[in-house]
């Protein structure tokens, strides 16, 4: 243990850009290790990309077709024996639920990994966190996940993202954003406070850049009155008011919030436009409604009404954009009409973090593999309650 807390205060201490640096020599000091590289997830999710070499000069790595894939895809260390009786180890690197990569380390012949195993998770777990304070000081790790050249709108957009996963005791969520490279209006936010889950799918109007702007204008001020306590339905007229009073009607955003009591599962909801949610619950998969009211910035001193609903455990929700469910095939049919069901259904087994992407590529599919017209989002929320909801 003692050799755990040594390699944290090191990697606390350390240059935001020196952090594999500091693992390296820890393991080769303390363990032998050989080769020792970080690879982070790219914002496709497609494959995993070294971390300290120029962008592009190491090979990527595929996420589904690989050994680091494989302990990125399980959350699960992967063990890969060498011929000379070597290991090659390949770590998760994740924090509270966000998948952010994979540590890979070669150990030599002897090497007992059950012994290992905990103290490797642990210094994982540690890099994971200080990744994301570095990400405050230097562009290293951001320009890691990086597998081409992302859009100016796109750029904007995930530096406004909460991350791509998260899981607590109570819940865990994923969401994944297509086009990932070029993005420009679809969002999603969440927050933790006080016993509750506050989270918000975002469409905004447009394209490209402007888009960007309208989006991030209404998700900064949505922040802005949750976090001065608001209430739900005041939240979105605060932001309503944000929107309206920059483009006076001429742009607006449409917005699901919903706001969750993680003690009792019972939910608050305001529906200011096109996001939409599904609910499987056993082997049903229904669309559940809500009463539609005005996108934010449509009119002035527009009032918002809260609905309310409960989440059970075991309930699975998926939520989707427009470009989601709008999105045709080729013979005409909507992807939301029959198509999402089927998928909703087809992914029952996944995690809430592999979720999204696996229905975004049927989505491709059903949309005849040419690039959508829209960019499209899908969140998928797992919801397991507390001890005392369940028991119950």
């Amino acid at each position: 243990m003692d050799e755990i807390a040594d390699v944290e205060q090191e990697l606390r201490r350390a240059a935001p850009h020196r952090l594999v640096d500091v693992v390296e020599t820890a393991l080769r000091e303390r363990h032998g290790a050989g080769r020792v590289e970080l690879r982070l997830a790219d914002y496709g999710l497609r494959t995993l990309q070294m971390v300290g070499r120029v962008p592009g000069a190491a090979p990527s790595v595929p996420i589904h077709d690989s050994p680091q894939g494989r302990a990125f895809g399980a959350q699960e260390p992967y063990a890969v024996p060498e011929a000379d009786g070597s290991v090659v180890l390949h770590l998760p690197v994740t924090v509270r639920g966000d998948r952010l990569g994979v540590l890979t380390a070669g150990f030599p012949p002897g090497t007992d990994r059950a012994a290992l195993l905990p103290g490797l998770g642990q210094i994982c777990e540690a890099l994971g966190h200080e990744i994301l304070v570095a990400e405050r000081d230097t562009d290293l790790y951001v320009l890691a996940r990086r597998a081409t050249r992302l859009t100016l709108a796109a750029e904007m957009q995930w530096q406004l993202l909460p991350g791509r996963s998260c899981a607590r005791p109570e819940f865990a969520l994923g969401a994944h954003l297509e086009p990932a490279y070029a993005i420009f209006g679809d969002n999603y936010d969440w927050s933790v406070t006080g016993g509750r889950l506050t989270l918000t799918v975002t469409n905004g109007m447009g394209e490209g850049i402007e888009a960007a702007l309208l989006t991030s204008l209404a998700v900064n001020a949505l922040r802005n009155a949750r976090r001065a306590g608001l209430g739900l339905a005041d939240q979105a007229a605060l932001a309503d008011q944000a929107v309206y009073a920059q483009y006076r009607g001429a742009a607006f955003v449409s917005v699901l919030l919903l706001r969750f009591d993680l003690a009792t599962g019972e939910v608050e909801a305001v529906d200011a436009g096109s996001p939409r949610m599904w609910r499987l619950r056993g082997q049903s998969v229904e669309s559940v409604d809500f009463e539609a009211q005005l996108p934010l910035g449509m009119f002035e001193d527009s009032v918002y009404t809260p609905q309310h609903f409960s989440v059970r455990p075991g309930d699975r929700l998926l939520f989707g954009s427009d470009g989601v469910y709008d999105a045709v095939s080729p013979d005409g049919e909507g992807y939301g009409e029959r198509a999402l069901a089927r998928a909703f259904r087809g992914t029952r087994l996944l995690p809430p973090a592999h979720v999204p992407q696996a229905v975004l590529r049927e989505l491709a599919a059903h949309h005849g593999g040419v690039r959508l017209e829209d960019d499209a989002l899908v969140l998928c929320l797992d919801w397991y309650g507390t001890p005392s909801t369940v028991s119950a």
